[in-house]
């Protein structure tokens, strides 16, 4: 897998923080836990129920030795948010994301807990047109 980066951008390799200081095309020869800077979700960002499993999830990547301790968090985060969501798409999706964690997938879950941003902002913003109907019509 190649990865480009630019001047002065990180990347998370395997729990390490590595930036470079000129543009740079890495090579990884082997399977690798890696997330790009602009996928890292800073604390702060965490500030709605997926974005906080976001933020979790992000842990266990960044930090593969606390990926025992975080399952606990996630699994409540989790709970938490499947008890109060009603949109299935959220609800199928964030199942798919169990199997995923569970497999140590975490970059796909990742990307798939992404993937529903648009729709928890737009319930969030009370917009139930663009969240996917809930039920079958």
């Amino acid at each position: 897998m190649h990865i480009s980066l630019r001047a002065g951008e990180r990347i998370y390799i395997n729990g390490a923080v590595l930036r470079v200081d000129r543009k740079v095309t890495l090579e990884l020869l082997n399977d690798a836990a890696f997330l790009l800077e602009n996928q890292v979700m800073q604390y702060e960002q965490a500030v709605t129920p997926l974005r906080q499993l976001y933020f979790i999830v992000q842990l266990m990547l960044i930090e593969p030795s606390q990926a025992l301790a975080k399952s606990e968090p996630f699994k409540q985060q989790l709970i938490a948010v499947l008890t109060t969501c009603k949109n299935l798409d959220i609800i199928d999706d964030l199942k798919t994301c169990v199997e995923l964690v569970a497999e140590g997938r975490y970059h796909e879950t990742l990307k798939t807990i992404r993937a529903l941003f648009p729709i928890e902002q737009a319930i969030i913003m009370g917009n139930d047109a663009a969240a996917k109907p809930t039920e079958a019509a």
